[in-house]
């Protein structure tokens, strides 16, 4: 009868433990227990689920999609396909709930085109995109505003590394799902997912899903949008990356007011400050980054800066790494005064510098029409011919148009196009078909789109 009392024993030790675990104290000394729970209930209602549909054509069969089984056929393209809508989803925060804007992330919304937004309260509110900055990531939606709960704005240039920070968002469209974690490092720079970063490090579990979440802190205040995680095994290894809101507000305010980022340039050309390049410049500074280039007539150069400078603030903050000036004058719009502290031959100089257009500024064809979705323009390296594809996404409305990476636009329902401003201006309000004359290997021909 061993195994008789064996269970006895067994099941005595869990009721003894079911009521140990039922008395635990809700305080202790009179202190009630720790928990996030009353932060919570006032910042969750401000992160949505963000859910995207775009049309999807697929073949019936795998041998049409191979374009020599349809050119040995003489089948013509499109034969064969089905077409569904295909769904994904994200996060987002509701950062101005007067104005119902909702930030997320750039990846999220990409190729979206229609865009829903699920609050806390299971309510689905119908979503437009106001703009998106591929280079840092993000994007800005517009919700009606009736009923909506906003996140305080954080200062996340006073995080430090240790403090306790929580994520909130929907991994794998399982709902709203809340996570808690510490900074694990600032200022992480050099991952290649984006062509500004200065990401917040946690371990506080993002998964998919989770991009375009809240990154808050124990206050509840917003310090980060949750974007990107390093998963070589595929799954949350405890390695995390979050956009600081010092640099999401910056892009933020500029996509409301524009619909996308005006970047600015310096125009100078910088490396971090070893040890050896300090001594060689007699400098006894251990941070800061040295020009090493002055673009001719940049606002740099009309600032008086020179090679050799030794930039050791900007605005007052110090710059430790050439990703730090980098980051900061990529976020600044054109125009904006900056002052530069530099040391030069051993004497510490202020330069004052306002920051000029970029003649190689980009924007997404999706901004101007949604006949160009999927391209990425530009101006040409010479002013005033023409509107350059850099990008052209195979399978966007763009790609499926005709257009191709290398295409000059020179001219848009009969009005010639010289700059990006003039393509804004010739393209209809309406959504009506346009009318592109096209450049193209030293050849000109006409695209209707629509």
């Amino acid at each position: 009868m061993r195994w008789l009392r064996n269970v006895s024993l067994f099941l005595l030790l869990n009721i003894v433990a079911s009521l140990a675990l039922a008395a635990l104290p809700g305080q202790i000394d009179g202190q009630r227990l720790p928990s996030l729970a009353p932060m919570l209930e006032n910042t969750a209602p401000a992160v949505v689920s963000v859910a995207t549909y775009a049309t999807v054509h697929r073949h019936s069969n795998p041998l049409l999609e191979d374009p020599f089984f349809r050119r040995f056929f003489n089948l013509p393209e499109g034969r064969g396909e089905q077409a569904h809508e295909a769904r994904n989803a994200g996060s987002g925060v509701i950062v101005d709930a007067k104005h119902g804007y909702v930030l997320t992330n750039a990846h999220v919304v990409r190729g979206a085109e229609r865009l829903e937004v699920q609050l806390a309260n299971g309510k689905t509110l119908a979503a437009e995109l106001v703009g998106t900055d591929e280079q840092v990531d993000l994007a800005v939606l517009k919700v009606p505003s009736e009923g909506l709960h906003e996140v305080r704005m954080g200062d996340s240039s006073t995080l430090r590394v240790g403090d306790f920070v929580v994520a909130i968002g929907n991994p794998f469209g399982l709902g709203q799902t809340v996570t808690s974690g510490i900074v694990s490092a600032l200022g992480r720079t050099g991952l290649r997912l984006n062509g500004f970063e200065n990401y917040i490090q946690t371990d506080a579990s993002i998964n998919p899903g989770n991009s375009g979440g809240a990154l808050v802190d124990l206050e509840g205040n917003l310090v980060g949008i949750n974007t990107a995680i390093l998963a070589p095994s595929g799954g949350n290894i405890g390695i995390g990356f979050a956009i600081p809101t010092e640099m999401a507000t910056l892009v933020m305010q500029q996509l409301i007011e524009y619909g996308e980022v005006r970047r600015g340039v310096l125009g100078v050309r910088v490396q971090d400050l070893s040890a050896e390049l300090a001594q060689a410049f007699a400098i006894e500074h251990d941070q800061g980054v040295v020009i090493s280039q002055v673009v001719r007539g940049s606002a740099a150069d009309k600032a008086g800066a020179k090679p050799g400078d030794v930039v050791l603030e900007m605005d007052g903050k110090p710059v430790q790494r050439a990703a730090d000036l980098h980051n900061r004058v990529g976020l600044l719009p054109v125009g904006e005064k900056i002052t530069l502290k530099v040391m030069r031959e051993g004497e510490v100089k202020q330069l004052q510098a306002r920051i000029i257009a970029n003649p190689e500024a980009t924007t997404e064809g999706g901004k101007i029409s949604r006949y160009l979705q999927g391209a990425l323009l530009s101006e040409t390296e010479k002013q005033g011919q023409g509107v350059l594809l850099r990008e052209v996404q195979q399978g966007s409305p763009a790609w499926q148009a005709g257009l191709r990476r290398g295409d000059t636009i020179v001219a848009a329902n009969q009005q010639n196009v010289r700059q990006l401003a003039a393509l804004r201006q010739a393209v209809p309000s309406d959504g009506a078909r346009l009318l592109l004359r096209v450049r193209r290997q030293g050849g000109t021909f006409f695209l209707v789109l629509g």
